[in-house]
């Protein structure tokens, strides 16, 4: 049974709930994270210090879910939870880009 305002997946992962509440967390410590960076790295360094941002968040989204103690879904959960901050950590990485030019 899907619960109310869970997402369901259809396929081989068919009535896999995605509790989107241990999955977000992890993307708002990524953009936390990134504008940690963005303000603290000295400019031009900022690039270098992603990778450590998106590390940290993907050691944090494992140890979140394993905190739920359900195994139904857990791939899935971690994988939506690290590829999320991956993609926000290179949205912030083409921002620096292109407006401040403080990339390289």
């Amino acid at each position: 049974m899907v619960q109310p305002g869970a997402v369901r997946i259809v396929g081989h992962n068919e009535g896999v709930d995605h509790q989107w509440r241990s999955i977000v967390p992890v993307w708002v410590l990524a953009l936390g994270g990134a504008v940690a960076v963005v303000v603290f790295a000295p400019r031009g360094e900022a690039i270098g210090w992603f990778p450590v941002v998106l590390a940290f968040t993907t050691i944090a989204a494992f140890a979140l879910q394993l905190t739920l103690r359900r195994k139904t879904g857990f791939v899935a959960r971690v994988l939506l939870s690290v590829c999320g901050a991956a993609v926000l950590l290179a949205l912030v990485t083409v921002v620096l880009a292109v407006f401040v030019g403080s990339v390289g």
